[in-house]
Formats: C-alpha cells, sequence, structure tokens
C-alpha cells in the first residue's frame, strides 16, 4: 500500500491555530461507518448521538511542559530541546564546584536545536523561576540527543520542567504557547502526567458534557497511553506496511477493564475517544485473546488498512495530517475511500483541522 494514497490537499487557513471559544464547541462531522453517510452538527450534541448503554472510553493521561527554551553554555546561543521520553540508562553526576550532594542527574532523549552546534559535550541552561542545566550526551538519528539534566538545588528535575517547560504545541500551530495553552492543551480528565501532545479528541470533552453523557445513560471509563513522539513522527519509508511505531507506554486499570468487558459481553458499544484510545484497546485485545485485562506496557502497533478490530465500535478524532499514521488508522476503521470522502466534505465545508479543530464521530 503506498503512502501517497492518504495525501491530500489542505488549504493552509483551515489549520486550527486556536482552540474554540469554549470546550464542545467546535463542529462535528457525523460519518457513517457502514453506510458512508455524512451530517454537518456540533461536538456539543454528541449525548444526543450516542445512546444509553454506549460505553465511551477516552485517554486520561497528562501533558507535561516538554518545551524548553534556553541557550549555550558559554556562547549564549538561543537552544530549544523538546523532551520526548526518559533515558533508560543512568548517567553519572556532573562534576560542578559546590556540587548538592543530593543532586541526581536525569537522561532524556530529546529533539534539540540547533542540532549541528549541540555535540556531546555541549553545555546548556534553561532558566526562569527555576534553572535547569543540561549536557549532550550522545547524539541520535533524525535530530535526536540524548541529554543529561539536573536542577541547581537538586530538587526533583519534574518540577522544574513543570515551572519553567512550555507546553509543546505541535509546529502547525504558528504561534507561541500562552499561558492559557496550559489548560485549553489538557483534557479535563487529565490525571496521569507523562504525554508530550494531548489526546486531541479528549480536548473537545467539558465537564457539562460529561455531565450530560451520564444522563443519557452513557457510561464512561479511561485508560491511560502516554502520547510520545512515535504517535506524530512522520513516515519515511514509501509502503505503507514498512512504517514501524515507537512504543509508548499504556495502563489499563482493572476497573477499566472490568466496564469494557461487560459492556462487550452485553452487546453495548465501545466508542473509543481518540486513536490513542482505540491503539491501546485493540493492543491490549491482541495481546489477551481478544480479552481487556488490567496491567500495563508498551504498544507499538500500527493499524492501517485491512487492520480487524475487536473491540472499538465507534470513534470519536480529530482530522489528521496528510501521509501520517492517524490517517491511516481512521482510514482502517471506516474505510479508505469513505474516510477520503470525509475529508473531501470537511475542508468544503470549511472545518477546523489538526489538534485544536473540529471532529469526526463514526458510527
Amino acid at each position: 500500500m503506498d503512502v501517497r494514497d492518504f495525501d491530500f490537499d489542505l488549504p493552509a487557513d483551515l489549520i486550527a491555530q486556536e482552540p474554540p471559544a469554549v470546550r464542545g464547541g467546535a463542529r462535528l462531522l457525523h460519518l457513517g461507518r457502514d453506510s458512508g453517510s455524512i451530517a454537518h452538527t456540533q461536538v456539543s450534541e454528541l449525548p444526543g448521538l450516542l445512546r444509553a448503554g454506549d460505553l465511551v472510553v477516552v485517554n486520561n493521561t497528562r501533558v507535561f511542559p516538554a518545551r524548553l527554551l534556553g541557550h549555550r553554555v558559554p556562547s549564549g546561543g538561543a537552544v530549544e530541546c523538546l523532551l520526548i521520553k526518559p533515558g533508560s540508562d543512568p548517567v553519572p553526576t556532573p562534576v560542578r564546584p559546590q556540587s548538592d550532594p543530593n543532586l541526581t542527574p536525569v537522561s532524556w532523549e530529546a529533539l534539540v536545536y540547533p542540532g549541528q552546534k549541540l555535540k556531546p559535550g555541549a553545555r546548556v541552561v534553561f532558566e526562569g523561576i527555576r534553572t535547569i542545566h543540561g549536557e549532550i550526551l550522545e547524539r541520535r538519528p533524525f535530530g535526536r540527543r540524548i541529554v543529561r539534566l539536573w536542577t541547581d538545588d537538586g530538587s526533583p528535575l519534574d518540577e522544574a520542567v513543570d515551572a519553567i517547560g512550555h507546553m509543546p504545541l505541535p509546529p502547525y500551530i504558528k504561534r507561541n504557547d500562552r499561558d492559557e495553552d496550559r489548560h485549553r492543551y489538557q483534557t479535563v480528565f487529565a490525571h496521569a502526567r507523562g504525554s508530550i501532545a494531548a489526546p486531541t479528541a479528549g480536548l473537545h470533552f467539558s465537564l457539562s458534557m460529561m455531565t450530560a453523557l451520564a444522563a443519557r445513560g452513557v457510561e464512561v471509563a479511561a485508560l491511560t497511553l502516554h502520547v510520545g513522539y512515535g504517535t506524530f513522527q512522520p513516515i519515511r519509508v514509501d509502503r505503507v506496511e514498512d512504517h514501524v511505531m515507537e512504543a509508548e507506554r499504556y495502563e489499563m486499570s482493572e476497573a477499566t477493564a472490568s466496564a469494557i468487558n461487560r459492556a462487550r459481553s452485553e452487546g453495548r458499544r465501545v466508542i473509543a475517544v481518540g486513536t490513542t484510545t482505540t491503539r491501546t484497546l485493540e493492543a491490549v485485545a491482541r495481546a489477551h485473546g481478544g480479552a481487556i485485562v488490567e496491567g500495563q506496557g508498551e504498544t507499538d502497533l500500527f493499524l492501517y488498512p485491512g487492520a480487524a478490530f475487536q473491540i472499538v465500535s465507534g470513534l470519536l478524532t480529530n482530522f489528521h495530517l496528510p501521509q501520517s499514521s492517524l490517517l491511516m488508522l481512521v482510514s482502517a476503521f471506516a474505510g479508505r475511500d469513505r474516510v477520503r470522502s470525509a475529508y473531501d466534505a470537511a475542508i468544503a465545508e470549511r472545518y477546523r483541522f489538526y489538534s485544536y479543530g473540529d471532529a469526526m464521530l463514526i458510527l
């Protein structure tokens, strides 16, 4: 299957730069999974489009401010560092005058800029109400580096990152992040810290919508998949089948596993909110003979046309980038031609695309 089969032209002015004025205020394209029918409505109408007994599963991961802005030492040149995932190997404590005995350095895999000037041994510093020091330890392909990070006073690195980091808005949002993005680029059910990107379909949910779903008789359950760079990494092969996803960490609680298995045994629909939720559900089912079980682990499941879905019977998702693994997953679920027709209709109706954009419900 050719990756170019998932290409499409999108006018640049349809890429959402701001979230809707209120959560639930986005438009919603309702696509019939089997019929290909298309209807236009609002996300706020979602409770009425579902039925009593449906089980909606959300991803409760929390985005952390993974983008650090600082400068090189001693030149002072600007540096940008996007933390991708924690390193797995211990790193030695850097030698420096008056080193705090409690100092515990942490290694991260990161995307750094300017990459060519940040070779192993280069030092950087990120300053604000807290200060983080860094040293480049190793070069990796595609601009990645292993970076050793530590704080001035030996306090936990996560606390310092949360204090001075910037929300990692996607590069197609052509503006600097703002304080309000710490709230809007986060779901209302975010709980488990660990993602470098939001599970964007969940951004549409408000507390009032959660109440409306409950009143409708719709059950809601949560799992955790920490969204990493792999979800959005460019596909650098020509054949879809040759693409390999990076593994991402997930956790399935006993309560959520029971809710899903109970819904399935009773013939009720399982509606996944987002592609990350979908991949987690299908990965766990594949690993356990079609059942959902409590536990945690990693998944690199890549779903593309031809894949069978064992758990998910409905999907709420945003509109995705051309030639992306996310678009391929949606095409696997609803059919490439039907999804392409839905995207053509969304463009014609001037829907807003990508993370802060409008949504599509596939039932």
